[in-house]
């Protein structure tokens, strides 16, 4: 089963797309379907529910004002990561809790968060 998006939505990098909230209904994404995302956010791994990738900074300081910085855009998309930080490291993980998997809006918080590093 292929992803289904409107002419406008194809058009959009996942980075310039909103997160929505999903209803507890909505049904996860199938692999297959987060496996055609996965091209347009290539340094992140594929989980059974989730999708993780690991950033190393040269020091603390530096990987907390980018845990900041990811803070700050989940805050606004009402998009909440899992953020695991040891010293220089930080791995996040991204998925729906509300539904139990993927969805859309992890892809979408996924590249925003890869625009960060990209500046």
């Amino acid at each position: 089963m292929h992803l289904r998006w409107d002419d406008d939505e194809r058009r959009l990098k996942l980075s310039e797309r909103r997160c929505t909230p999903c209803a507890s209904d909505t049904p996860p994404m199938t692999r297959e379907q987060a496996q055609e995302l996965l091209p347009e956010i290539p340094a992140w791994a594929l989980g059974k529910r989730s999708i993780t990738r690991e950033f190393t900074f040269k020091d603390f300081r530096e990987a907390m004002t980018f845990v900041n910085r990811v803070a700050d855009i989940a805050e606004s998309a009402g998009h909440h990561p899992d953020l695991f930080i040891s010293y220089n490291t930080v791995k996040i993980e991204l998925w729906s809790h509300k539904i139990g998997g993927l969805s859309m809006n992890d892809f979408i918080e996924a590249a925003k968060i890869d625009q960060i590093i990209a500046t």
